[in-house]
């Protein structure tokens, strides 16, 4: 079973950007939004995957639920090189979805994307347990403006009344990104639950209820963890 983690924020707050702390050489990124990705010196980090021409590919691009359920199956049981999966901007599986299948009338279409999406987290699930799959996604205020609720993103409450998505997690991290006293940014993870989201991550995991947004830093802490360390 493998290590099922959720990275949650609005866009900006660093979720993309924390991929640059993990080592690229065990490291594969589905780009489901078909983005470059925000580290210096991506494209040498990172080339494209191709299963004729660069099999050691560690980017691949696509929003096609099943290509990517392909994807992870072949890295599980064919690259065991790679420790780190993550699919980016995972909310677009939604979206996009919903998007090319805007003119279907029926409210089905809401329960069948959820499963799509459902299928996704279930194959993370069951791969291979020393692999760690990040899920990257961006939060929805379902409070307002004094009292904030931040959650994953979904496309709607029929979405959320089919499926619960952070269930799915053992560890659910959420940015957040301040001013320093110096107004340059200040990029953060929050481990737990703080009053105004949904994280989550087991007791004991993490020293603090912050941290830098450092993915190397949460995949150590998770190791550690797990092997009792």
């Amino acid at each position: 079973m493998a290590n099922l983690i959720g990275i949650v924020g609005e866009s900006g707050s660093g979720k993309s950007t924390s991929i640059g702390f993990l080592n690229p050489t065990e490291t594969v990124v589905v780009s489901v939004a078909n983005k470059p990705l925000p580290i210096k010196g991506f494209q040498k980090k990172y080339t494209l995957f191709d299963g004729k021409t660069n099999p050691k590919g560690n980017l691949f691009n696509s929003s096609n639920v099943e290509q990517i359920r392909q994807f992870m199956q072949f890295i599980s049981l064919r690259r065991p090189d790679i420790k780190n999966l993550i699919i980016d901007d995972a909310q677009y599986l939604m979206s996009f979805e919903l998007m090319n299948r805007a003119e279907e009338k029926s409210y089905d279409k809401f329960t069948q994307i959820a499963a799509h999406f459902y299928s996704v987290l279930k194959e993370a699930i069951n791969l291979r347990p020393d692999l760690n799959i990040i899920i990257m996604t961006h939060s929805e205020n379902i409070g307002d403006a004094i009292n904030p609720q931040y959650k994953m993103k979904t496309i709607g409450k029929m979405l959320d009344s089919a499926i619960t998505v952070e269930g799915l997690f053992t560890y659910v991290i959420f940015t957040r990104k301040s001013l320093d006293d110096n107004d340059k940014p200040v990029y953060e993870f929050i481990t737990n639950y703080d009053g105004t989201n949904t994280a989550k991550t087991p007791a004991g995991c993490f020293e603090s209820l912050t941290m830098p947004n450092n993915l190397q830093m949460v995949v150590e802490a998770i190791d550690k963890y797990n092997n009792e360390e």
